[in-house]
């Protein structure tokens, strides 16, 4: 295949992706904690692991920037004024958690079992390490909550981490299926 077949693949792969993300932000699980999951982040691992640390993040760019734009496709909506939310930093943490799961993942050997659960650890903490410090600052200086660390941790992160470990399994699952499609794009 030349490569501009492959370009014109990875960029329709890439659409795909901003259409999955956004689709589960919809797509909520609830728990009995009362926490639902939704299954943004499923897709941003796989993004990064199945287009590679660029195109993956470059999908979930051009995500967040048509939820910017007004399209309703974040958890509670879309527009500029979503950029008061609190968890609005979890949604541009996305960008560099694909990027770094990406870039992990490509770093060894991305069919490994081990590599890719790795590869979503990492681009995990990135994505708290984005999400909280926003979530504080959203809360505390624009909202004036008056919230100590461990409550955004407990309300931030805490309650969120049985489904995102779910999040990474899938991820496993799904990423050892699919790479054998993906190497089949590239060839």
């Amino acid at each position: 295949m030349n490569s501009k077949t492959v370009n014109v693949q990875l960029l329709v792969l890439t659409g795909l992706f901003v259409a999955l993300t956004a689709v589960g932000a919809f797509l909520k699980i609830p728990t009995a904690s009362g926490v639902s999951i939704t299954l943004q982040l499923l897709f941003t691992f796989l993004a990064g692991i199945l287009l590679g640390p660029g195109w993956g993040a470059v999908s979930q760019l051009v995500y967040v920037l048509l939820g910017l734009v007004g399209v309703p496709i974040f958890t509670q909506g879309g527009g500029f004024g979503y950029v008061l939310q609190p968890s609005f930093g979890f949604l541009l943490g996305l960008i560099p958690c694909a990027a770094v799961t990406g870039w992990i993942a490509r770093s060894g050997n991305r069919r490994s079992v081990l590599r890719i659960i790795l590869s979503c650890l990492a681009g995990w903490a990135v994505l708290y390490a984005i999400g909280l410090p926003y979530m504080a600052a959203i809360l505390n200086i624009h909202l004036k909550k008056g919230l100590d660390a461990a409550t955004i941790m407990k309300i931030g992160m805490l309650i969120y981490l049985p489904g995102d470990a779910l999040k990474v399994a899938a991820t496993v699952i799904l990423s050892k299926a699919l790479l054998p499609v993906m190497d089949t794009i590239r060839r």
